[in-house]
């Protein structure tokens, strides 16, 4: 831990801190200055804080970073500002919503105009999740593809393969791009008798790509005594990592229990977020943590899994973090205690017995949400405020 007991702008007080980049599980101080993390330590002096926040009670977080979500392109996205912030969630890389033709449409309407940190995974499909064309092969180019991402290499954090119904081009496709442009592959896959899921892992994805839905019901990793088969096991040691994607069709409790109890723990917890998972499976990144940590992924794990891990998937390791001088992303959850309800995305419920609620998110120092206003002061004192700072 770090101390300062200089100027902040904002000190979160009496909070436990989950840092696990700094390996920091216990009670302590964030103080905030500049939009930069200033100081993290226990008995942070409040003298010359600008504003203190109590947060006694509540842990707090590193900004949750979600490496499938939706903002772009298909056509339940969501404007990422609005997900986001209610969830705790300071970075979303988009999955591949764009290609390489409509990347700058991306960027001009949703990027530049968001306050979260919009990243992306470039669609091989040109035209990106426009539908009938992704099953178009001449739309799924690696060269222009790979152009693009070299481009906007800060933007743009790898490739994505998805819903194609035959053969391995889009698979293919995008392996080329990402071996060119140096990135990352992330992989949404049907299987299908000619091509298999084993085959997929196994022969066509390369250490440090990622195959996305890992509890979803169509994909072959449980056989049929529900155990997780050898060669899952065999792609993992070889390097390939295993994503949520909770989504509305991705995520259920019948494949998710039995893995979980096998240890088959997913790499990076996300959420394939959209207008048609949002309300019902409530496929948000606190709502997917509290299912997997309902199914036994203790809550450190369940941070880990949902900010330094993402992050070095994608490359960005300064993200993640609430390390001094680190962008100030940070989140503030309850962890509530009771009988809750949880649904799969097959509209199935589980009872479960905690559940983490985002009270306050905080986007390079400044605080974008605030569940019960511990940050403001008492309209009481204020006399005849019109808005106040």
């Amino acid at each position: 831990m770090t101390t300062d007991n200089g100027r902040f702008d904002l000190l979160l007080q009496g909070g436990h801190v989950i840092d696990p980049a700094n390996e920091i599980d216990g009670p302590a101080d964030v103080g905030i200055r500049d939009g930069k993390i200033a100081a993290v330590g226990q008995g942070l002096s409040s003298t010359n804080a600008a504003r203190v926040a109590d947060v006694s009670g509540l842990y707090v977080t590193p900004g949750l970073i979600d490496i499938h979500s939706h903002h772009f392109g298909y056509s339940a996205w969501i404007f990422p500002d609005e997900y986001a912030f209610p969830n705790g969630t300071t970075t979303v890389v988009d999955a591949g919503g764009a290609g390489y033709k409509n990347f700058h449409e991306f960027k001009t309407e949703i990027i530049d105009k968001a306050q979260v940190r919009v990243l992306a995974l470039l669609n091989i499909v040109g035209g990106g999740m426009l539908g009938v064309v992704e099953q178009d092969a001449s739309e799924m180019q690696a060269p222009p593809c790979a152009d693009r991402i070299m481009e906007y290499p800060d933007l743009i954090v790898g490739v994505k393969a998805a819903h194609h119904k035959y053969g391995w081009e889009s698979v293919d496709g995008a392996m080329e791009a990402g071996e060119i442009s140096g990135k990352f592959v992330m992989v949404d896959f049907q299987p299908r008798k000619e091509r298999t899921y084993r085959q997929l892992i196994l022969e066509h994805m390369r250490p440090g790509d990622v195959h996305t839905h890992m509890y979803g019901q169509h994909i072959e990793q449980l056989d049929a005594s529900k155990v997780v088969p050898d060669y899952m096991w065999e792609a993992r040691d070889k390097g390939i990592l295993f994503d949520v994607g909770h989504g509305g069709g991705s995520f259920w409790f019948r494949v998710a229990k039995p893995c979980m109890e096998q240890g088959w723990r997913p790499d990076t917890i996300s959420t394939d977020a959209h207008k048609g998972s949002f309300f019902m499976p409530r496929a948000t990144m606190p709502m997917t943590m509290s299912k997997l940590m309902n199914l036994g992924m203790p809550l450190n794990e369940a941070i880990f899994r949902s900010t330094v891990e993402p992050a070095r998937v994608i490359d960005r390791p300064e993200l993640g973090a609430l390390s001094p001088g680190a962008e100030a992303d940070v989140a503030v959850f309850e962890l509530e205690k009771g009988d809750f309800g949880f649904i799969d995305s097959g509209l199935a419920s589980m009872r479960g017995t905690q559940r983490l609620l985002a009270h306050m998110t905080i986007r390079t120092g400044e605080v974008v949400w605030d569940l019960n206003g511990i940050t403001r002061p008492d309209w009481a004192s204020q006399g005849e405020y019109i808005r106040l700072d």
